[in-house]
């Protein structure tokens, strides 16, 4: 197991250095191409575990510590360690053994000679003080709550009877949510299927499925076949607000990876472009269109720009924007530290643009979806706001979620949707051109 504490501690040091998680990962799992499949699944879980509760273990660490460490890779094995004993299942002195194999095993530049003794009698002091340390830490939101302050602060002042349920929702283990295409298969139909396959499920809203008990796509049952794909609830609500009909021209933007893209799809016959500025990302929404088998023009371009539009105007368009991603934390736990506060005031600017942009393509009396997976007011309905002040032909419209919307598991604030149990923190409002 020491294997798996060196690989999630290369990726949390790479991460806390600046680098996302989904890039250092794999760079820290080719430094061990002869890692068993466990090995590399458990320093998976390891990486996104200490990340997740970061702002609690780092505490923990800096009480234990007369002074910061010179060697980054130590610091980052201990706080996988200290992770370990806090929130896995693995006896504690197997871990403690495993960090001082670990640390050893480090090189370029091999770690000093008291590098193990310094890994043991940290662990060892944790195990024996952690009551004494965890009072210590009650004063401190960030180790509470692991998140860092700003961010904390901002959801106290923007959901002031809220804030506390979303930052601990954001540090759950996600829901896997398949999106059923009821073209092809019934709900009733699917849900039995997964039960013939001993896979426990909850259907939930008009086409999701709530795996309890997340699995591999290739043993999900109809994925290859395109009956079914993975999405989350909440995402799930852009084609059903977006409301396309036969025929008309679409516009998804920004659309890669293509979940939202394939769902409009599946539910109308339309002429579909699927815009993006990365090449690269448009072969995984093909990808995800063959399985599905559908099509769509894709094109490469900037939804800021107006250079790659024929100039027809779309009848519908579906403005997914880059924001914090501050809503699917859960899913990305990285995000958490390495956002900074000023990030915000950047996405906004950049969704502003585009939205302005994207609006002058609308057809008049078309509708444009603006939808964000974040749960910052700036790039959310103060967005929305400020461009229906400069814009006098745009009005938002009001909707209702699906009849067959579970009431209980979700929570909307005029159009926010607060993360829970069943689904992730997206923002969505429906605007229509006069």
């Amino acid at each position: 197991m020491y294997i798996s504490q060196q690989i999630a501690a290369n990726a949390v040091n790479q991460v806390l250095s600046g680098r996302n998680l989904t890039l250092a990962l794999p760079a820290a799992l080719a430094v061990f191409p002869n890692a068993t499949p466990q090995q590399r699944g458990a320093a998976q879980d390891l990486s996104y575990g200490t990340l997740r509760f970061y702002g609690e273990i780092s505490a923990y660490l800096s009480q234990l510590l007369e002074k910061p460490l010179s060697d980054n890779r130590i610091d980052a094995l201990l706080l996988v360690a200290i992770y370990q004993l806090l929130h896995d299942k693995a006896d504690a002195f197997t871990v403690v053994n495993q960090a001082v194999q670990a640390v050893s095993q480090l090189k370029k530049p091999a770690p000093k000679h008291w590098a193990k003794g310094l890994v043991n009698a940290i662990l060892r002091n944790f195990l024996r003080q952690k009551e004494q340390l965890a009072k210590q830490l009650t004063v401190s939101e960030v180790a509470t709550y692991s998140y860092p302050q700003w961010w904390i602060n901002k959801l106290k002042a923007q959901y002031p009877e809220h804030w506390q349920a979303m930052l601990i929702a954001g540090n759950q283990h996600p829901p896997m949510t398949l999106r059923v295409n009821t073209q092809k298969i019934s709900m009733d139909a699917y849900v039995q299927l997964l039960s013939r396959q001993n896979l426990e499920a909850s259907a939930i809203g008009a086409q999701a499925v709530i795996l309890t008990k997340p699995q591999s796509v290739e043993k999900v049952p109809g994925f290859t076949d395109g009956i079914v794909s993975v999405q989350d609830y909440g995402a799930q609500l852009a084609a059903h607000l977006l409301a396309a009909q036969p025929n008309m021209r679409v516009l998804d933007a920004c659309c890669a990876p293509g979940g939202k893209t394939g769902h409009v799809l599946e539910l109308a016959d339309i002429q579909m472009t699927a815009l993006d500025n990365d090449e690269a990302r448009l072969h995984r929404v093909q990808s995800n269109l063959n399985r599905l088998n559908l099509q769509a023009d894709l094109c490469v371009g900037d939804a800021a720009s107006t250079d790659w539009w024929d100039g027809v105007p779309f009848d519908r368009i579906l403005a997914d924007v880059p924001c914090s991603a501050s809503g699917i934390v859960r899913r990305h736990v990285d995000i958490k530290w390495l956002r900074r506060e000023v990030d915000i005031s950047s996405f906004a600017a950049q969704q502003a643009k585009i939205l302005a942009n994207l609006w002058q393509m609308l057809a008049k009396g078309g509708k444009l979806l603006y939808v964000t997976c974040s749960v910052f007011n700036e790039e959310n309905q103060q967005q929305v706001n400020q461009f229906l002040q400069h814009n006098s032909d745009a009005r938002q419209l009001p909707f209702a979620l699906p009849a067959q919307h579970p009431q209980a598991s979700i929570t909307q604030l005029n159009g926010q949707l607060i993360p829970n149990n069943a689904h992730d923190g997206f923002f969505y409002a429906l605007l229509q051109k006069s």
